[in-house]
């Protein structure tokens, strides 16, 4: 029963769980968001709920492809070395079959009980994480992070394309905020691990560029994020409340895009990159919470 476990524990751990976690749940918001609350407060559940795993299951699938891809480099790196594959808990073949399974259970998922559309979007996306950036982007330039982040933030488009079927100038605006968080979010990790990314050859920004360069680019994105998530208010899409939410995070993260430039403070990177975290799924639930709170207001009415 140990082996069991201990086997089902390692194929869930391929699967990069707390990252999909945060992938499922902007696309959960991105269906609620798409969601004329007028109408019907609630998405249809064949959406939400074949969507959601759906999505959950392509992300899962290219975290595995992820991982037997990066075997050599997650063996030199402190944060991965004790992946499963790396510390030969399963095998190559058996990674690889569980990607396929997942992939393959998402996409028919997603064809047939939610919408082709979301199915061909959501293949993209898997592509472009598991092939393009891992296999061919994350080696070949600094800049990997900004170009391959457009598969990181496809979820909320993809959710609101599981509920409506088609691509809205809002689902855009979701994409671009976690377009824009990515690479100020993954560069804050890579200043602090950029000794072991130099060891691995994986030309990180501040590998190829040093830690000055790479400050100034995450001040310049953090700023551009802001920027970004003022949208929904500009166009109409959301009110006072998620700006005002929207405008208290953005001058926190501010705050650690300049504090991180002191090199003096080395806990400051790490501190940037956990608060993005939560940054990126307070921007989110403020959103959410400012899309119903007209329906709350009217039923307390």
């Amino acid at each position: 029963m140990s082996d069991s476990n201990t086997t089902w524990r390692s194929y869930y751990e391929l699967t990069k769980p707390r990252v999909v976690a945060l992938i499922v749940f902007t696309a959960i918001i991105g269906m609620f968001l798409a969601t004329d609350i007028h109408s019907s407060p609630f998405p249809r559940w064949q959406a939400l709920v074949f969507g959601s795993l759906g999505i959950w299951f392509a992300a899962a699938s290219a975290a595995v492809v992820n991982q037997v891809l990066d075997q050599r480099i997650d063996a030199e790196m402190n944060r991965t070395k004790h992946r499963p594959l790396v510390t030969n808990q399963l095998s190559d073949k058996h990674a690889l079959a569980f990607a396929v399974i997942l992939g393959v259970a998402s996409m028919l998922m997603l064809y047939f009980f939610v919408n082709p559309l979301c199915a061909v979007l959501t293949f993209f996306s898997l592509l472009g994480y598991a092939i393009i950036y891992t296999a061919y982007l994350k080696r070949a330039t600094p800049q990997n992070i900004v170009i391959g982040g457009a598969a990181g933030a496809a979820p909320p488009l993809l959710g609101w394309v599981a509920v409506t079927g088609e691509v809205h100038s809002v689902a855009i605006i979701l994409f671009l905020i976690i377009f824009t968080w990515t690479p100020p979010h993954f560069w804050a990790l890579a200043i602090h691990r950029r000794e072991e990314y130099a060891k691995v050859n994986i030309p990180m920004l501040p590998v190829t560029h040093g830690i000055e360069f790479t400050n100034l680019h995450i001040l310049f994105y953090t700023i551009l994020l802001i920027i970004v998530t003022i949208l929904p208010f500009l166009i109409g899409f959301s009110g006072w409340v998620y700006l005002i939410g929207a405008l208290v995070l953005g001058a926190r993260y501010l705050y650690y895009a300049i504090a991180i430039r002191d090199q003096d403070r080395e806990d400051i990177p790490m501190k940037s990159f956990w608060f993005s975290i939560t940054y990126l799924m307070m921007i989110f639930v403020f959103l959410i919470v400012d899309h119903y709170l007209p329906l709350v207001s009217k039923v307390f009415a």
